[in-house]
Protein backbone atom coordinates (compact mmCIF):
# COMPACT_ATOMS: atom_id res chain seq x y z
CA UNK A 1 0.00 0.00 0.00
CA UNK A 2 1.38 3.53 -1.16
CA UNK A 3 1.53 6.14 1.51
CA UNK A 4 2.02 9.76 0.45
CA UNK A 5 2.48 12.70 3.32
CA UNK A 6 2.37 16.40 2.35
CA UNK A 7 4.11 18.89 4.04
CA UNK A 8 5.53 22.99 3.60
CA UNK A 9 1.76 24.43 3.79
CA UNK A 10 1.63 27.72 5.13
CA UNK A 11 0.69 31.37 5.32
CA UNK A 12 2.57 33.36 3.08
CA UNK A 13 1.63 37.08 1.42
CA UNK A 14 0.83 37.47 -2.01
CA UNK A 15 4.20 37.12 -4.13
CA UNK A 16 5.58 35.10 -1.81
CA UNK A 17 7.39 31.58 -2.36
CA UNK A 18 6.52 28.51 -0.94
CA UNK A 19 7.61 24.81 -1.65
CA UNK A 20 5.63 21.86 -0.63
CA UNK A 21 6.95 18.06 0.12
CA UNK A 22 5.75 14.53 -0.57
CA UNK A 23 6.68 11.33 0.66
CA UNK A 24 6.43 8.31 -0.48
CA UNK A 25 6.26 5.22 1.21
CA UNK A 26 4.64 1.15 0.85
CA UNK A 27 4.71 -0.62 -2.16
CA UNK A 28 5.78 2.10 -4.94
CA UNK A 29 6.09 -0.62 -7.81
CA UNK A 30 3.95 -0.07 -11.06
CA UNK A 31 3.65 3.94 -9.94
CA UNK A 32 3.08 5.71 -13.45
CA UNK A 33 2.48 9.11 -12.60
CA UNK A 34 2.29 11.60 -9.43
CA UNK A 35 0.21 14.35 -9.45
CA UNK A 36 -0.24 17.73 -6.90
CA UNK A 37 -4.20 18.65 -6.69
CA UNK A 38 -6.17 21.52 -4.65
CA UNK A 39 -9.40 22.20 -3.36
CA UNK A 40 -10.50 25.47 -2.18
CA UNK A 41 -13.53 25.56 -0.19
CA UNK A 42 -16.80 25.31 -1.89
CA UNK A 43 -14.77 23.92 -4.73
CA UNK A 44 -14.00 21.06 -6.96
CA UNK A 45 -10.54 19.22 -6.38
CA UNK A 46 -8.51 20.14 -9.04
CA UNK A 47 -5.44 19.19 -10.94
CA UNK A 48 -2.24 21.45 -10.40
CA UNK A 49 0.62 19.75 -11.62
CA UNK A 50 2.43 16.23 -12.23
CA UNK A 51 5.30 14.26 -13.11
CA UNK A 52 5.96 10.71 -14.42
CA UNK A 53 7.50 7.88 -12.49
CA UNK A 54 10.01 7.28 -14.98
CA UNK A 55 11.07 9.85 -17.44
CA UNK A 56 10.00 12.64 -15.10
CA UNK A 57 7.93 14.16 -17.64
CA UNK A 58 5.91 17.09 -16.33
CA UNK A 59 2.97 18.83 -17.47
CA UNK A 60 0.44 21.82 -15.54
CA UNK A 61 -3.01 23.04 -15.59
CA UNK A 62 -2.85 26.84 -17.47
CA UNK A 63 -3.70 28.44 -14.53
CA UNK A 64 0.08 27.66 -12.25
CA UNK A 65 2.00 27.49 -16.11
CA UNK A 66 4.93 29.51 -15.41
CA UNK A 67 4.59 29.74 -11.86
CA UNK A 68 4.69 26.34 -10.23
CA UNK A 69 7.26 23.69 -10.57
CA UNK A 70 7.06 19.90 -10.24
CA UNK A 71 9.93 18.35 -9.16
CA UNK A 72 11.19 14.68 -7.88
CA UNK A 73 14.25 14.11 -5.10
CA UNK A 74 17.58 12.63 -5.62
CA UNK A 75 16.16 9.53 -3.54
CA UNK A 76 13.22 9.15 -6.13
CA UNK A 77 10.42 8.45 -3.19
CA UNK A 78 9.75 12.34 -2.75
CA UNK A 79 8.20 15.34 -4.90
CA UNK A 80 8.59 18.75 -4.81
CA UNK A 81 6.02 21.50 -6.03
CA UNK A 82 7.62 25.18 -5.94
CA UNK A 83 5.28 27.73 -6.03
CA UNK A 84 6.19 31.12 -7.19
CA UNK A 85 4.53 34.23 -7.55
CA UNK A 86 1.41 33.13 -4.79
CA UNK A 87 -1.55 34.86 -5.64
CA UNK A 88 -5.29 35.05 -3.67
CA UNK A 89 -6.65 32.42 -5.69
CA UNK A 90 -3.98 30.02 -4.70
CA UNK A 91 -5.22 29.65 -1.08
CA UNK A 92 -6.16 25.62 -1.20
CA UNK A 93 -5.57 22.57 0.73
CA UNK A 94 -2.87 20.99 -1.70
CA UNK A 95 -3.13 17.12 -1.99
CA UNK A 96 0.07 14.84 -3.97
CA UNK A 97 -1.30 11.94 -5.07
CA UNK A 98 -0.15 9.18 -7.16
CA UNK A 99 -1.51 6.50 -10.05
CA UNK A 100 -0.96 3.17 -11.75
CA UNK A 101 -1.79 4.20 -15.00
CA UNK A 102 -0.28 7.10 -16.38
CA UNK A 103 0.05 11.25 -16.75
CA UNK A 104 -4.14 12.24 -15.84
CA UNK A 105 -5.59 15.50 -14.90
CA UNK A 106 -8.93 13.37 -13.29
CA UNK A 107 -9.18 12.94 -9.56
CA UNK A 108 -10.67 9.32 -10.71
CA UNK A 109 -7.28 7.79 -11.98
CA UNK A 110 -5.29 8.24 -8.84
CA UNK A 111 -5.71 5.42 -6.43
CA UNK A 112 -3.13 6.81 -3.48
CA UNK A 113 -4.31 10.11 -1.90
CA UNK A 114 -1.78 12.22 1.11
CA UNK A 115 -4.22 13.99 3.64
CA UNK A 116 -3.46 17.22 2.15
CA UNK A 117 -1.65 20.54 3.23
CA UNK A 118 -2.93 23.71 3.75
CA UNK A 119 -1.96 26.79 1.73
CA UNK A 120 -3.10 30.36 2.50
CA UNK A 121 -2.52 33.22 0.37
CA UNK A 122 -3.37 36.84 1.85
CA UNK A 123 -1.93 40.27 3.18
Amino acid sequence: QVQLVESGGGLVQPGDSLRLSCEFSGGTFGIEFMGWFRQAPGKEREFVGGISWGSDGARYADSVKDRFTVSRGNARYSMYLQMNGLKSEDTAVYYCAANRIGPSEATTAYQYWGQGTQVTVSS
